[in-house]
């Protein structure tokens, strides 16, 4: 039983757990890394499916678009490294989330170059945009908060103040990785193709070969991931599976209580 929940554990349950262990100072400034890290591979994916070659490229890849990407990785590795204790990975992965040594002049190369592209849908690209846009309208509120709530000179008992001030942390986080994501976003090509198979940014119909139900879901990338939609990742098992599939296919998904199987009855590039 207990094993049985630790390989159903995903990747955002996980941090979810981990994060809630930790003081409100030090997840305020863990929680943005964290979750940055979880939206890399999508929220829904096994815990116990990250590879440590996954969570080295997650190094690699922050390294060219970051250059305090360091101390970024900290929090990252505290959560592997508890993951591990906690009985959810049978490995310490966080020993493979290694900064990078390089000499001065590769370094510098690095960093005037463009940080790796992102493929974004056009759609999910505004929706980036919009979600931006509304995080720097909020956060003049929030200063607002912190401003009347310090007013209070009890700061020992001040929970409002506090509250604020994590509430904004979380607001700046998530603006410097918006601004960053859509920096080094490439709009994908949604036109029409002339074969049908599915790529990133495709709508795909599956039927359920096991319940009979027929299920919409479009592929994306991680960074715009959203189950409510009916978004899932490329880095899904699902959505590794159903990548390069042709309608009429059927494809199988391992979970940890089995096998899934699916039939692609339509691709809507």
């Amino acid at each position: 039983m207990v094993e049985s929940a630790r390989q159903n554990l995903s990747l955002g349950e996980a941090a979810g757990l981990f994060l809630a262990t930790l003081p409100p100072r030090e997840k305020e400034i863990s929680q943005p890394e964290v979750y940055k890290f979880v939206r890399w591979y999508g929220w829904e994916m096994p815990l116990h499916e990250l590879s440590a070659p996954e969570v080295a490229n997650y190094a690699e890849r922050l390294s060219l678009s970051d250059k305090d990407y360091a101390r970024k990785l900290e929090p990252v590795r505290a959560f592997l490294a508890y993951a591990k204790r906690a009985g959810w990975s049978r490995i310490n992965l966080a020993v493979h989330l290694k900064a990078k040594k390089a000499k001065a002049s590769a370094q510098t190369s690095t960093r005037q170059g463009l940080p790796e592209a992102i493929s974004l849908t056009q759609r999910g690209y505004a929706e980036l945009e919009a979600e931006l846009a509304a995080l720097k309208r909020r956060r003049p509120q929030i200063i607002e908060e912190i401003s009347r709530a310090a007013a209070d000179k009890d700061f020992s008992e001040n929970a409002p103040l506090a509250a604020a001030r994590e509430q904004l942390g979380h607001l700046e986080g998530r603006i410097r990785e918006l601004e960053e994501i859509l920096k080094a976003a490439k709009i994908i090509d949604e036109a029409p193709k002339s074969e049908l198979k599915t790529g990133i940014g495709d709508r795909i119909i599956v039927c359920d070969l096991n319940s009979g139900e027929e299920l919409r879901y479009m592929i994306v990338d991680p960074k715009e991931v959203d189950p409510t939609q009916g978004k899932i990742s490329c880095a899904s098992p699902l959505g590794r599976a159903l990548i390069g599939r042709s309608e009429g296919d059927i494809v199988e998904v391992s979970v940890p209580a089995g096998k899934l199987r699916y039939q692609v009855k339509r691709v809507e590039h």
